[in-house]
């Protein structure tokens, strides 16, 4: 068996990491303007709304701006087209409800358009620890969530004939047990489920051997049903079909940051309009004039809302990419999608047509190998971290002797910043301030998944999307049974 070239067992370090007061860091800035590229923007005909909006005349007036073009603020804009439409006549105003979507740099440029394209659920993973902190019901929803989102995606892209656009692959997902701590872990989680009424019969644990021979790894390991796929082109599809049920109400300016929110007071020269709207968004091009706002900007929520700066906060957190040539077909690599390692890698091939030789796999992590910072507080995508880049290079030949060539260097190497936050859930719901609670009022968040958004980011803007159209048409919204309430910002104050 080879030396794995990681840290291994560092996920109790970074967790630590993560609860410590800032220091001298200041609250993110904007994206910055000349990102690494990445193989899922870059390659040649991805993003054909790369620069849409970024030119010519700008939306001055919408009624719900959503800054950040990633899948949360598309999903976001997605479900509430839906909601519309299923409102009809009905709904007490919402019809015709001009939405303008704003995005710093090109369309989906951030995290979803350069970390990762899993989309593999939790069946398990995690619910003792959820349970301590929080209960068994919050461990169940927060299974509950990641299969709602993985499903409904699936369900939205087989029922819309979308499998081949956004490259599709149903391949399972495994992850390897490197360490005895990660298998005794792993079962204990299991138990508890089972003991919670979680199914988890579609889970099956393999001994080294039987991953062996399967795969190549001399590592027990656990396989699941999951999917992989193009995050760029689901968050595409996502845009047209909103743009096909809201036409022209629905705008989206790319290359538009917004540089700051501020209330909109009514005065004697006022225009009609603006008066009647809450906030005002500075942005290099002018300004735009809306009722209410989503933050969908994840690792960057704290360039305008500061007091989401640090650990009771969203904390940018860089992640690093290789994109490589494996040394075996595919039949042997197979098409699941991988984890390992705490969670710190993951890696899965890219099956497209005509790469059944040495398919290109996309592998990210090494972050460990940074520790004790493990990239904590770092908002540069525009390099690449050296020593982290060394990790990535020698894993998966160390992991799979004979089915990837030592030496072989990637055909692509990206960064892309993630959003932090040290209990590791997402804030969902209206923007609150501790010290200032009524500052925010029409202001919305959905953000923080901490590396880990494919499988809750569409089902948390189905939430937030739903508070919004609730708050438009003066109705109470139910929260959903699926959602754990832990990620509800009114019952995240005192952390």
């Amino acid at each position: 068996m080879s030396t794995l070239p990681l840290v291994l067992n560092a996920f109790a370090e970074e967790q630590a990491a993560l609860e410590l007061p800032v220091q001298s860091v200041p609250a993110a800035a904007l994206p910055v303007p000349n990102p690494t590229k990445s193989f899922w923007i870059d390659t040649p005909g991805a993003n054909p709304l790369a620069k849409e909006g970024s030119e010519g005349a700008l939306t001055h007036d919408a009624d719900i701006c959503i800054v950040g073009s990633g899948i949360t603020g598309v999903s976001a804009a997605y479900h509430i087209s839906r909601l519309l439409s299923e409102q009809g006549e009905d709904g007490a105003g919402a019809k015709g409800l001009k939405i303008t979507i704003l995005e710093a740099r090109d369309f989906c440029s951030g995290a979803t358009g350069r970390n990762g394209g899993h989309l593999t659920p939790a069946f398990f993973q995690g619910v003792v620890g959820y349970s301590a902190l929080y209960g068994t019901d919050e461990a169940v929803r927060a299974i509950a969530l990641e299969q709602h989102t993985a499903s409904e995606i699936v369900k939205l892209v087989k029922d819309t004939g979308a499998e081949a656009a956004v490259d599709l692959v149903e391949g399972g997902h495994t992850t390897l047990l490197f360490t005895e701590p990660e298998v005794v872990a792993s079962k204990a989680d299991y138990a508890a489920a089972q003991a919670a009424g979680i199914n988890v019969s579609d889970v099956k644990f393999l001994t080294k051997e039987e991953v062996k021979e399967t795969y190549g790894a001399e590592y027990p390991g656990i396989h699941t049903p999951g999917h992989n796929l193009w995050p760029l082109k689901l968050v595409t599809h996502l845009y047209n079909l909103t743009k096909q049920t809201l036409g022209p109400d629905l705008t989206l300016h790319t290359n538009t940051p917004v540089t700051s929110i501020a209330a909109i007071s009514a005065s004697a020269d006022s225009s009609a309009t603006t008066a009647s709207r809450r906030w005002n968004l500075t942005t290099p091009r002018g300004p735009i004039a809306c009722s209410y706002v989503l933050h969908a900007t994840n690792a960057y929520a704290s360039h305008l809302l500061p007091h989401m700066h640090g650990p009771s906060g969203i904390i940018p957190t860089r992640g690093q990419i290789i994109a490589l040539r494996s040394a075996a077909p595919l039949a042997e690599i197979t098409k699941s999608s991988w984890d390992g390692n705490e969670g710190f890698e993951y890696w899965f091939p890219r099956p497209l047509a005509g790469e059944e030789t040495e398919p290109l796999v996309i592998l990210g992590g090494g972050r460990e190998s940074t520790r004790p910072k493990f990239e904590l507080y770092t908002v540069d995508d525009a390099s690449v971290n050296p020593v982290v880049g060394e990790t990535l290079r020698k894993f998966l030949p160390a992991a799979f002797p004979g089915k990837y060539e030592p030496g072989r260097e990637p055909e692509m190497e990206w960064t892309g910043i993630m959003g932090y936050t040290k209990t590791r859930d997402p804030f969902v719901g209206p923007v609150i301030d501790p010290a200032k609670p009524d500052a925010y009022k029409g202001q919305y968040i959905a953000a923080g998944f901490t590396g880990h958004g494919m499988p809750r980011t569409y089902g948390c803007a189905e939430a937030v999307a739903g508070m919004i159209v609730a708050d438009i048409a003066g109705k109470e919204f139910t929260v959903p049974d699926w959602l754990p309430r832990h990620h509800l910002t009114k019952n995240r104050l005192n952390e």
